[in-house]
């Protein structure tokens, strides 16, 4: 199993810092903002209470899958009843026991590209075969419904994306999730729906692939607090699923790991039962600085950049720099150009390689104003030198 490229990165940032120097990372997709309050207030009062220090159900705790329950068909237009609900130790545990649950050796899952890096591992890892289909920069990193309906064959199980997407930012639309449904609906295949940014959304509404008219008994959610709400370390994930599914998904994770932390439980019923205007707010301050990032990154000359309308993340193409040299290192890819501005810009970026795409690289804009300016700035001059 390859390690993740993006926890790589972040750890060839760490040795430099550690080394004294100034490294600014961009590398990883966590939110800067600290959980909101009432959040944290919320798991205080689950300790203080000390009703919830024992082994929680496997699944999560009733009133938080009635309240994940709620939260899908108040926010999505989603009907999954609390047994249809699995909490897991992060959308990444929800995604690899869907995995586990569905996969033989040999299956085929169509995955979305560019795709987040740990999809095609997680496949790899239940013995399935992952199927590329790749939207360019053109389309705003999209493959379309006809680029599905070719890659579809008598081994494919499943299919996987993220709207909004990481690395790209990228948003389906209502209407091209309709196309993509209209191309699936005669197939047995699951659709999983990688849900996580839906709150870091620019594109005036979130649409759900599962609450197309024909798609729901065969689309699993995936979801979790982590970007929303800023609660990375908290790690909680969840899906909504077909009943068999979420059932095989709870078995598997009863012999993995059993239950999510409890307290971790208890913080997120307090998000998902209490108001969003931190979640709100943060979305708000993700838009400027979305504005600011496309403005600098669309001054280095020779790199091309679309506007992504979610997530926090810029996907720019860099190819225009390969051959190119210092008079020291040559530049053959991105990996060789992410490493190159670790080394001379001091600037953490992670190579498009990792999520489907060499031409690129993934810019996480979750950082501060200030950070981000001497970043790019860095970038633009160390980008300079290479003739």
């Amino acid at each position: 199993m390859a390690e993740s490229a993006t926890l790589a990165m972040a750890a060839k940032a760490r040795e430099f810092k550690a080394k004294g120097i100034d490294v600014i990372s961009l590398s990883l997709g966590e939110p800067d903002f600290k959980t909101p309050k009432h959040i944290q207030e919320g798991a205080k009062e689950a300790i203080d209470s000390e009703k919830y220090f024992a082994y929680p159900p496997v699944n999560g705790y009733a009133d938080l899958r009635e309240a994940i329950s709620d939260k899908f068909k108040k926010e999505n237009g989603l009907t999954y009843s609390p047994d249809q609900i699995v909490v897991s130790n992060g959308a990444k545990q929800s995604i690899a026991n869907v995995f586990l649950s569905i996969l033989n050796p040999g299956d085929e899952v169509i995955v979305l590209s560019p795709f987040w890096v740990s999809y095609t591992a997680l496949i790899e890892l239940a013995e399935g075969t992952p199927v590329l289909v790749k939207g360019g920069i053109e389309n705003d990193f999209k493959a379309t419904a006809e680029q599905v309906k070719a890659a579809i064959t008598d081994k494919t199980k499943a299919m996987i994306f993220s709207s909004p997407c990481n690395p790209t930012g990228s948003v389906f639309t209502k209407e091209e999730l309709e196309a993509i449904a209209e191309v699936l609906k005669p197939h047995d295949i699951i659709v999983i729906s990688d849900e996580i940014y839906e709150h870091i959304n620019f594109s005036g509404g979130h649409a759900s692939i599962g609450a197309i008219d024909g798609m729901q008994d065969k689309t699993v959610t995936v979801n979790g607090v982590a970007k929303g709400f800023a609660m990375t370390g908290w790690r909680v994930g969840y899906i909504g699923a077909p009943t068999w599914l979420a059932k095989a998904c709870n078995k598997i994770q009863g012999q993995l790991t059993s239950a999510n932390s409890s307290i971790a439980q208890r913080a997120t019923y307090t998000a998902l039962t209490t108001d969003l205007a931190p979640t709100k707010a943060m979305t708000e301050e993700y838009g400027r600085r979305r504005e600011l990032v496309h403005g600098l990154l669309s001054d280095i000359p020779g790199f091309k950049v679309n506007m992504p309308q979610g997530a926090f993340y810029f996907f720019p193409d860099v190819s225009d720099y390969f051959g190119k040299s210092d008079g020291n290192v040559t530049i053959n890819n991105a990996s060789d150009f992410c490493l190159y501005m670790l080394e001379v810009a001091h600037v953490s970026l992670v190579t498009g390689e990792a999520f489907g795409d060499p031409d690129c690289l993934r810019l996480s804009y979750a950082a501060s104003e200030e950070d981000l300016r001497t970043a790019i700035s860095r970038v633009k001059e160390a980008a300079a030198k290479l003739k």
